[in-house]
Formats: C-alpha cells, sequence, structure tokens
C-alpha cells in the first residue's frame, strides 16, 4: 500500500482509538454524578431575595443547621388521641443522641379537634444516603406509640422522597432513552450497523461530558441536583443524535456520487460542519443565558448544558466521520447509498410535500400559521405560579400524604411557619404587626429553648426570631399572598429592619424571580439565534422569520400543554421555571431544524435558483430531520419515567414543541413562506438577485 494511501487511513484510526480511550476511562462517570449531586433544595434559592437573607440571618439563631421532621400521629380509626400525648412525647423524646438526630425534640402538641398530635425531630441536613435510614429509625420510635398511626411531614421527609425519585436515574433514564433511539434508528435507517455507531458516539459524549462536569462539580465551580442531571443525560443523548443524522445522511448521498469514501467523508463534512456547529451555538448560547438568572437551579443548567452540547459537537465531527470512512458502503448495510435527487431513494413523500408546497404555499402557511395561532390562544390560561406539595410527585409520595394529614388537623402552615428576623428592641411592634396580619393564624418570638413561645425572646446580635403559623397551607396561592401581606406589615414598623423568609417566602420568591428571570433571558436567547442565524444565513429577512416562527410553535405549545396539563394530567399548573426552560430548549432546538433545512436550501439555491434550491432543500433534508425530530422528542419523553411533576411537564413540552416543530413548522411553514416570498427573502445577500444563468422555472 503507498505511503499516502496509508497515511490516509493514519487519521481516522487515531481518532477511533482516542474516542475508545475517552469513553473506555471516562464512560463510567455517566454513572457517578449522582456522588456530586444535591438535592438540597435550600441551596436553590433566588440569590438576591428577601428569603435568603432570612436563611443566612437565621444561621445565627441556630448555629447547627437542622432540618426538620414533623412526627403526626392520629388515631387508628379516627377520634380523639390526647390521650396517648405522654406517650408521644416520651417517643421522640428518646431520640435525642441517636445518630443522625440534633437535639431534643419538642413536646408531642394536640390540635384543636383533639383527632392528632405534632411533634418536631430535628435531623442532621447533610445526612444523604442516610437520610432515610434516620428517618425508619424516627418512623418506628413513633409507632410505638399504641393505637395511632404515625407520619413523617416536613422539608426532611420532602428531601428524602425526593432523593428516592431520583435514585436510579443515571441507569434508568440512559437506559430508556438509548433502547428508544436504537430501535427509532433501525426503523428509519434499516441498517444494522448504523444505528449502533450513532449510539456509540452518543454515549461517548456523555462519558466526556459527565466527566468533566464531575470534576468542576467536584471543585464546587458548578452545582448539580437530579434535575440537571437528567436533563444531562437527555440533552447530549438527543443533540449527539441529531447531528449524527445530518452528517450520516450527507455522507450516504456523497458515497453515491464519490467512489473514494475519502472524498465523500470529506464533502460531507465540509457541507455539514457549518449548519451542525451553528446549531449547536444557538443550543450553547441559549444555555449559557441561564447565567443571566437569579435562580440557581437555572444557572446550574447552564454551563452543564453547554458542555454537554460541545461534548456531543466534538464527537459527531471527529468520532463519527472516523468510523464512517472506516465502514465506507457497510455503515449502511443491507442498503446503499442514495442521491438526494432520486425520487426511489427513499425521498418519494418528501417530493410530494415540496410539489404541495411549491402549488400552493400562501395556502399553506396560512392554514399553519392559522393553527398555531389557535393553539397559542390558550396560551394565557397556563398557570405558573408553582406546584402544590401534592402535585410535586407523579405518584404517591409518603410526605405528600402526611403533610395532608397534618393540614387536616393543624393551621395550614404548621411545621413550615413563616420567619421573621428583626431588630431586638421593635420586637414587640413587628410581633403584633404579624399577629394583625390577615392570613397569620399565630406568631410568637424563639426563646432560648429554640421553640417559639413560652418564654424571653433569644436575642443575637441584636436581632431576633419571630415565627408566624399561617393559616392556609404553606405551598397555597392564599399563604403566599398572606406572605406579601406579612411583608408589607413588618416592614412599616420603623427602626425594626424586619425580614420575612421561610418555606412559603421562598416560594414566592421563586416565583416572582422566575417571572423577572423570563423577561430577560427570553429577548438574549432570541438575540444570540437572530444574530448565529444572520451569520449563518447571510440574510436579515429570513432570519427574522425563522425566529419568529420558532416563537409562535413555543406558544402553541405552551396553549397545549395548558390544556393538557389540566384536564388529562390533573395539574393545576406548572413550576415556575417550566416556562423558561421550555422556551430556551424548544426555541433553540426548533431553531436547530431551521438552520439543516434552510442551510442546505442555501446551498441548493447557489445552484439552482432560490424556487428549486427549497424544493431540493426540502426533499433532501425532510427525512432525516423529521427522524431526528422523533429521537429528540422520544428522548425527552424519557424524562417522564421520573416522578417529578417538574420533569413530566419539561418532557411534555419539548417531546410535543419538537414534533409539532418538526412536522408542521419546518416541513410545512418555512418553506411556505420561503417560496411565497421567493428572493426577496434572502435580502440583502446575492440570492435576493436572481443568479444570473439560472432560471426560476
Amino acid at each position: 500500500m503507498p505511503r499516502t494511501s496509508r497515511a490516509r487511513w493514519l487519521v481516522p484510526v487515531v481518532l477511533l482509538l482516542v474516542w475508545l480511550g475517552i469513553g473506555g476511562t471516562l464512560g463510567p462517570y455517566a454513572g457517578k454524578l449522582g456522588e456530586v449531586a444535591t438535592n438540597d433544595q435550600a441551596s436553590f434559592l433566588p440569590r438576591s431575595a428577601e428569603s435568603t437573607r432570612v436563611v443566612d440571618a437565621q444561621k445565627a439563631f441556630q448555629p447547627d443547621e437542622t432540618l426538620p421532621v414533623i412526627v403526626v400521629w392520629t388515631a387508628d380509626g379516627g377520634g380523639d388521641v390526647t390521650a396517648h400525648r405522654t406517650e408521644a412525647t416520651r417517643a421522640v423524646a428518646g431520640l435525642k443522641g441517636e445518630p443522625g438526630t440534633v437535639g431534643a425534640a419538642s413536646p408531642a402538641l394536640p390540635s384543636e379537634d383533639g383527632e392528632a398530635l405534632q411533634a418536631v425531630v430535628q435531623v442532621e441536613p447533610g445526612l444523604g444516603e442516610r437520610l432515610p435510614d434516620v428517618l425508619a429509625h424516627i418512623r418506628e420510635a413513633a409507632e410505638r406509640v399504641p393505637d395511632t398511626r404515625a407520619q413523617l411531614a416536613g422539608p426532611a421527609a420532602s428531601q428524602a422522597d425526593l432523593s428516592d425519585a431520583f435514585s436510579g436515574i443515571d441507569g434508568l433514564l440512559l437506559g430508556v432513552a438509548l433502547i428508544t433511539v436504537l430501535v427509532i434508528l433501525l426503523l428509519v435507517y434499516r441498517s444494522v450497523l448504523l444505528p449502533l455507531v450513532i449510539i456509540l458516539g452518543a454515549v461517548f459524549a456523555l462519558g466526556l461530558a459527565c466527566a468533566i462536569v464531575y470534576a468542576l462539580a467536584d471543585r464546587g465551580i458548578v452545582r448539580v441536583d437530579g434535575q440537571v442531571q437528567g436533563i444531562l443525560s437527555i440533552l447530549v443523548i438527543g443533540a449527539a443524535t441529531d447531528y449524527a443524522l445530518l452528517l450520516t445522511a450527507r455522507f450516504r448521498e456523497e458515497l453515491a456520487r464519490h467512489p473514494d469514501r475519502f472524498g465523500a467523508a470529506r464533502a460531507a463534512l465540509r457541507a455539514s460542519w457549518g449548519a451542525v456547529v451553528a446549531s449547536a451555538a444557538t443550543v450553547a448560547l441559549g444555555l449559557l443565558a441561564l447565567l443571566l438568572s437569579d435562580l440557581t437551579n437555572n444557572r446550574a443548567l447552564g454551563p452543564v448544558g453547554a458542555i454537554g452540547i460541545v461534548c456531543a459537537v466534538a464527537s459527531t465531527l471527529t468520532f463519527l466521520p472516523a468510523v464512517l470512512v472506516l465502514l465506507g458502503r457497510a455503515a449502511y448495510w443491507p442498503a446503499g447509498p442514495v442521491r438526494a435527487d432520486d425520487p426511489e431513494g427513499g425521498h418519494r413523500v418528501w417530493h410530494r410535500v415540496a410539489g404541495l408546497v411549491d402549488r400552493a404555499p400562501r395556502r399553506i402557511w396560512a392554514l399553519c400559521l392559522a393553527g398555531l395561532l389557535a393553539c397559542a390562544a390558550f396560551w394565557p390560561s397556563l398557570e405558573s405560579k408553582g406546584v402544590p406539595l401534592d402535585e410535586i410527585f407523579v405518584n404517591d409520595a409518603p410526605s405528600v400524604a402526611a403533610q395532608e394529614t397534618l393540614a387536616r388537623h393543624f393551621p395550614g402552615g404548621s411545621g413550615n411557619p413563616a420567619v421573621i428576623i428583626a431588630d431586638a428592641d421593635r420586637a414587640a411592634p413587628v410581633l403584633a404587626a404579624a399577629r394583625d396580619t390577615r392570613g397569620v393564624a399565630s406568631a410568637a418570638a424563639v426563646t432560648a429553648s429554640g421553640r417559639p413561645g413560652g418564654g424571653a425572646p433569644k436575642v443575637v446580635d441584636g436581632r431576633v426570631r419571630i415565627d408566624a403559623t399561617l393559616e392556609a397551607p404553606a405551598d397555597s396561592d392564599a399563604a403566599k399572598e398572606a406572605v406579601a401581606r406579612l411583608r408589607t406589615s413588618v416592614h412599616a414598623v420603623p427602626g425594626a429592619d424586619a425580614l420575612v423568609g421561610g418555606y412559603t417566602a421562598q416560594q414566592y420568591d421563586t416565583q416572582r424571580t422566575a417571572e423577572h428571570d423570563r423577561t430577560l433571558i427570553v429577548p438574549v436567547v432570541l438575540a444570540i439565534i437572530l444574530v448565529i442565524l444572520t451569520g449563518l444565513l447571510r440574510s436579515l429577512l429570513l432570519p427574522v422569520l425563522l425566529v419568529a416562527t420558532v416563537a409562535l410553535n413555543f406558544l402553541a405549545t405552551l396553549g397545549v400543554s395548558a390544556l393538557v396539563f389540566r384536564h388529562v394530567f390533573g395539574f393545576s399548573g406548572t413550576d415556575a421555571s417550566v416556562p423558561l426552560y421550555g422556551f430556551v430548549f424548544l426555541v433553540a432546538l426548533g431553531v436547530d431544524y431551521n438552520i439543516f433545512l434552510m442551510s442546505r436550501v442555501r446551498q441548493e439555491s447557489l445552484r439552482h435558483g432560490v424556487r428549486q434550491g427549497i424544493l431540493r432543500g426540502l426533499t433532501a433534508t425532510g427525512g432525516v430531520i423529521t427522524s431526528a425530530g422523533v429521537v429528540l422528542a422520544a428522548t425527552f419523553a424519557a424524562l417522564g419515567v421520573i416522578p417529578l411533576a417538574f420533569l413530566v411537564q419539561i418532557a411534555f413540552i419539548v417531546a410535543f414543541g419538537v414534533l409539532l416543530d418538526t412536522l408542521v413548522v419546518r416541513s410545512l411553514l418555512v418553506p411556505a413562506l420561503a417560496r411565497d416570498i421567493g428572493a426577496a427573502a434572502w435580502w440583502p445577500s446575492r440570492l435576493a438577485r436572481r443568479t444570473p444563468g439560472i432560471t426560476e422555472g
């Protein structure tokens, strides 16, 4: 074999060996992110919110940070339970000094109706995997009270259920996503090797991304929780597969034109890398725009997601071409190379679609626009004020059932009081203002014992802490409104410098911060995408049209989601961050498919004229982009295996929105608009003027 021939084989072989090394050494990190992940929701509060300042101020009153567990007893079969108060108090008092618990538990207190008792046990906040065992020990002690039923509520119990929901996320989510993608690829390509190669490249990209994120999270540079962990896996698998589909489809075309596999690979890379990089840039920069958020979990997703996208691109543009060169035509066996302009080569459906767009463009875009606007009309009905506690978990969770029991017998805010920090010399008027606030059931200053009421207030650095129990459940809209009124009341006390925090205040601040984030980040993401499209397509009008269509697709998706969430899933609303996450994923990923389409249309238009360019571009990319959309929708739908409302909502919004964008916006609306506007859509590029010597037919 000539030396030049051997040298040509050296590059793909080296690239393959490098990626095999990456997969072998870094692949296990895809299952190790849980080691550096935290599901402590207190660490994901708005940075500058009043409730976050209260969290910091509370530490002075309780130097040893704790996590409360609320034990609630009810009589077997209902009825009076107060006769068991002494046994209940003794049961939790015996927990003092047990591993994982902190200090003495509060006495068991009866409800006004006498049908329930509650006591608070403090546990260490950083127990991690030990938390379920500690809670099991507390439950075992509480169940020793005769003739009663014991349940555990409060932040510690909720955190344990949250950790349980994310347990096994690495293997389960990755397995579901990969099997789904593999089945779709086998059906689409009817090839033996190619789906396995694409899956392998996606897994290598995920292993590299997880290793980088693990190293950064271990050093405290980025934060990872279960939600970010799950989204990273889905994002990398989906994006890597999408980019691979674009490149492999082009390589298949080029094999029909070039007898030499190296020439086909060079041509495929030359024609595809710009669209792949531009598409990845829209997603990565869109995710990085989340760094502008004041919510820590939003900022956490930004760099982690961007790292995943970069790794997906690196795998697509290095590992995949190397394997395709080494396999050649065998990659598509038993199928063979297909030219994009061959109507018998798998493009017959898209020839018909292109013909329909060519014959009646105005009618098509008008119908599509009307349908999308009709769906978008329901968008304002989507409530994004947070998810009630009883809807956080899709399946029944013990902490939710316990909280419901607690709410039936005690004031709605029991166990989750509003926390007021104020100057000690103004404690009396602040306490009076809190008690007089509508929606507050009771208020008392925390004493030296660490419990509210029953003595002189504990003073730390000239400040006192007052706990205000709300009448409404802590996660309800009524409770949030009560917190707003409470802040108005105590802020009005002269010289008190009062701050209001606690669980309900945190939910309220998170909701308001999410609303602010949307108004800030949405325009930034749209501007980023517009700049990238303008540079790629060398046009001003067409990028504006593309951004407008994907934005309309997003609003239509929210409209459909509002109906489905309420009438099918039974959700009363969404988490405050869901619309922003949906926007970033849908708009950035939706633009991906338009980039794939219009970059090919531009290439064809330069050779065949604008009209033929649209038809040829749609025919050539229709099948591969539709396959990519189905794959991405299926991978995001896999998030639904995690029984949390937040991820189920994200899964539906992105999966439905991607399919709507792929099948309607990219396949019909955008080509019909471009066909109807004609060459003017490419202004001010030279495509806006008829290319000399080429007829538009």
